[in-house]
């Protein structure tokens, strides 16, 4: 048996080679020899079990299934990126960027955009101790136990400061085929693309079918860090530096003609390229211009996503349906011969309105080209004129609901349902209230709440808070457990938080983040708000403001009454509101991430805003702060560096 020096340096060698066949795609071992030395390290592991190293390549699979995913809370928010699309779109967004930076040094780093699962990988002190998925952003699942089934993704790093760094884990094309062989053999399930697949491998309880899955971990950026560079390229570097796969797709650019000219060329890299790329990402290479930029309640303004032109492929229109949104609208769809686009089966897609079917001549039994719209949402592009045979049908605008039979109103471009009690708009409304990131009622899905519906057991949003247990016993697929879950989860969804009963409303441009901002600033006046306070906030436009006083004024009783037996909170910690009515602008570099202290400040009962205006009632400032602390002391705000803050907090 081998000694312990001996083991230590058998793991390095292990190390090597699977960094050489895993990362650098360079292999220097077979895998014969790869196998001999690991059996004789798992050989000496497993008889002198309290000598076993963290790093051996045998502790990347525990073995252990788990039996759910935890929840972790990401350092630093994993914001999602807009999404621009053509030349003249980058044009707009970095004339944007050269205006709110006013400096002719700008430069961009942009790289390839993988298509996979992003996730978040957490060291402290050199060593791996958690990931996790993106999940909403803040919070995410844990998932260690399958990153450390991938070995593109190091154990240990030599940087000892506490990193997230983050990446999208990916499959080859190659390597997609072959499990999609192997489930087809097996008579399971298929995956639709490479995407799917390494999604889907990622969130396994048994990190042992992780492992068999042959993922990839492509860094693309970090979180929370202490690194010094003033450049997001110099870090994104250092951290490849730790042993992690560089894809050599990235490039600095400092004019709009360099940014399309690397555009261009991931383009035609895109069928070829081993890993699936659906796009390039642009950042502002410079971290003091990303902070002085800041962010949306979405995205950060620093960077945008340019996606490469969607798949386009031919087929024919067979006819076309409507769908009833909740608040009335009704979008005309195209029904389709399936199509096959980039692995998925297409058979609908969107029309959006009828203007654009009038401007686009479309008709049913045309031949139209599709696309899927970045890569995701299918679209007609136009129809292909000269295929026509004269059977093609001219679309008719529906004068009468589809489905109510109610006369339909027509709004600009827009045709709606007005009638409240229209079948397929209350479903659509009640499928959303109950829905995840509203009120959250499990086992109120689709099928169960059409089902209640159509039994006539729940006719509005207030009718779930009357089901009774004999409503549901003796109807088929209700059992006595099913009722009782069902029960208690309607009766948990009460006493929740202001923001998601807002949320769960459906009010035309009020989604998610919206409602939280809007619940932080104005608590349960939001019920009560006049158009002209709500306008003057930061954030919220005409059609925001004009939706949402219309929504409380006509559905002002359906809201007491909901108020009355829900009895919604806001989330509010009484000892941690010292700069509760405050709304605070940060500029400048400062002692640690602007992220990090918008988030201490928000704790404390501040709201951060991105822009100074005559709402602003403090200005925090750090070295090379710029026309915000000007524009500051124009309007005689309070303005404080960030020790007078600390001493204004500690006071």
């Amino acid at each position: 048996m081998i000694d312990y020096a001996t083991y230590l340096k058998k793991i390095e060698i292990l190390k090597k080679m699977a960094h050489h066949y895993y990362v650098l795609d360079e292999p220097i071992a077979s895998d014969d020899e790869y196998d001999k030395i690991y059996n004789e390290v798992l050989k000496f592991e497993n008889e002198n079990k309290d000598k076993i190293n963290s790093t051996s390549p045998t502790q990347r699979v525990g073995g252990e299934i788990l039996d759910g995913f935890a929840k972790s809370t990401h350092i630093e928010r994993m914001w999602s990126l807009e999404d621009i699309f053509s030349l003249e779109e980058l044009e707009i967004w970095v004339k944007r960027i050269y205006k709110n930076v006013a400096s002719s040094n700008v430069v961009f780093m942009c790289d390839a955009k993988f298509d996979g699962a992003s996730l978040n990988l957490l060291y402290e002190n050199g060593s791996l101790i958690n990931a996790a998925t993106r999940g909403d952003g803040n919070v995410g699942e844990m998932i260690l136990h399958n990153a450390k089934a991938i070995y593109s993704i190091p154990l240990e790093i030599p940087y000892k400061e506490r990193i997230e760094i983050r990446g999208e884990v990916v499959i080859n094309r190659d390597d997609f085929e072959v499990l999609n062989q192997r489930r087809l053999e097996n008579n399971e399930s298929i995956f639709a693309n490479p995407r799917n697949a390494a999604a889907g491998s990622l969130r396994q309880l048994d990190s042992n079918i992780t492992k068999q899955r042959k993922l990839k971990f492509i860094p693309w950026g970090f979180g929370y860090n202490q690194m010094q560079d003033s450049s997001f390229s110099q870090r994104l570097i250092n951290i490849k530096n730790f042993g992690f796969i560089d894809t050599q797709l990235s490039a600095i650019c400092s004019t709009i003609e360099e940014i399309e000219a690397f555009y261009q060329k991931l383009v035609s890299l895109r069928h070829t390229f081993p890993i699936m790329l659906d796009g390039m990402v642009i950042r502002v290479d410079n971290l003091d211009y990303q902070n002085l930029l800041g962010y949306t309640i979405k995205n950060p303004r620093f960077a945008v996503a340019y996606k490469f032109p969607a798949i386009e492929k031919q087929t024919r229109i067979l006819d076309v349906s409507y769908q009833i949104g909740r608040s009335g609208v009704i979008t005309p769809v195209a029904e389709l011969e399936k199509v096959n686009i980039e692995g998925a089966m297409v058979s609908r897609a969107t029309l959006h309105n009828f203007d654009e079917i009038e401007k686009k001549d479309i008709r049913i039994n045309d031949i139209v080209l599709i696309i899927r719209s970045g890569d995701v949402i299918p679209k007609i592009i136009k129809p292909i004129k000269e295929l026509r045979n004269g059977n093609e049908k001219i679309i008719q605008k529906p004068k009468f609901c589809p489905e109510c039979q109610s006369e339909l109103l027509v709004e600009n471009i827009l045709i709606k349902c007005q009638n409240l009690n229209c079948k397929k708009r209350l479903i659509n409304s009640l499928i959303h209230f109950c829905s995840k990131n509203a009120m959250n009622i499990a086992g109120l899905g689709d099928k169960i709440i059409e089902f209640l519906f159509e039994n006539n057991l729940i006719n509005n949003i207030l009718d779930i808070y009357h089901i009774k247990y004999e409503d549901l016993d003796g109807k088929e697929g209700f059992g006595d457990k099913k009722i009782t879950n069902l029960l208690q989860s309607i009766e948990e969804s009460k006493n929740i938080e202001l923001w998601r009963f807002i949320n769960a409303l459906g009010i035309e441009h009020i989604g998610e983040g919206t409602s939280k901002k809007l619940v932080s600033l104005l608590g349960f006046k939001i019920f009560e708000i006049e158009f002209s306070d709500l306008i003057n906030i930061d954030g919220i436009g005409d059609e925001m403001a004009k939706s949402l006083v219309l929504f409380m004024q006509t559905n002002k009783n359906l809201i007491k009454d909901l108020l009355e037996i829900i009895k919604p909170y806001i989330k509010e910690n009484l000892a941690d509101t010292k700069l509760k009515g405050e709304i605070i602008v940060l500029t400048g570099t400062m002692s640690k991430s602007r992220d990090l202290i918008a988030k201490d400040l928000e704790a404390l009962g501040a709201t951060i805003s991105s822009s100074v205006s005559k709402k602003t009632t403090m200005l925090v400032y750090g070295e090379n702060a710029g026309s915000k602390l000007e524009k500051a002391k124009e309007l005689n705000i309070k303005t404080l560096n960030e020790n007078e803050l600390n001493e204004l907090i500690n006071a």
